[in-house]
């Protein structure tokens, strides 16, 4: 009788920060254990809810081993529980995820398999449909797909969807997460500098959008950060900006007291998205 082959496929932890999102939490875990990639550790932080979120991820992790339930013992905000996780995961590749979000069942299996081939690529990101709170589809968003093409945008826009990322382990050795609200924006400039950047040109994520997500809750204290983190990008880490950065730059700092934020964020998402 011949011996079943070893599995050769490289261990993905999954980091999912969960904040009293007892609504949502479990369809955001579930749509991680249905991937067609299985050689995952699912690694979900309750941030100190006080709902019943803990409950449910305790509840789903009797019945999948995979599942690795973490509580702060207090509220370390996005943060520290993403550091406290990246601190805990033993894989090669850090898949981000929500806890209010859906994972497309393919998206690591197709995001681990271009890291395999080039790895360069330290990050790799994909297409997102923007969603309301009940998932129903609002608009789909296309993110840049090459290294150059990323790299050409990061001064006008965040250049990945944070909770649809997969990023190579090692990029962390020496980086961590800082900036609360803004973590993901200014450790991209910072992995830049380390390996190459991409997205995949398929969608892997439906984002869910509600009153009590960051993007909603914490408009203009984002965008300061936003601002904040160019300036940091350019003394701190080494980039460039182009003019057309500088004038984009210039033009997004006189809006700020000219517009009102909301008006802002709609229409910089009507700008950035376009209808599925």
């Amino acid at each position: 009788m011949s011996k079943k082959a070893a599995n050769t496929e490289p261990l993905v932890s999954v980091l999912i920060p969960a904040y009293n999102c007892e609504a949502y939490i479990e369809d955001a875990i579930m749509s991680i254990v249905d991937q067609t990639y299985k050689t995952l550790e699912i690694i979900v932080i309750d941030d100190g809810s006080t709902d019943a979120t803990w409950e449910i991820i305790t509840k789903l992790a009797a019945t999948d081993a995979r599942i690795r339930p973490l509580r702060n013992k207090v509220n370390l905000r996005i943060v520290g529980t993403l550091n406290h996780g990246v601190t805990e995961s033993k894989g090669k590749y850090i898949a981000r995820m929500d806890g209010d979000d859906i994972r497309e069942k393919t998206s690591i299996e197709k995001q681990v398999a271009f890291l395999e081939k080039n790895p360069e690529c330290v990050v790799v990101g994909g297409a997102i449909d923007v969603c309301d709170g009940d998932m129903n589809v609002l608009n789909h968003r296309d993110y840049p797909l090459d290294d150059k093409a990323v790299r050409a945008k990061m001064f006008r826009f965040n250049p990945f969807a944070h909770p649809a990322v997969v990023i190579r382990r090692t990029a962390f050795e020496n980086e961590a997460y800082e900036l609360n609200w803004a973590e993901d924006y200014d450790i991209w400039f910072r992995l830049g500098n380390i390996g190459t950047l991409a997205n995949l040109p398929m969608t892997v994520l439906r984002l869910r959008t509600h009153l009590a997500s960051v993007s909603q809750s914490k408009i203009s204290y984002q965008e300061n950060l936003t601002l904040y983190i160019r300036l940091k990008a350019v003394f701190e880490y080494g980039y460039k900006m182009t003019t057309g950065d500088k004038l984009y730059f210039a033009a997004q700092l006189g809006s700020k007291w000219l517009i009102p934020a909301r008006f802002r964020f709609w229409l910089f998402n009507k700008l950035r998205s376009k209808k599925s």
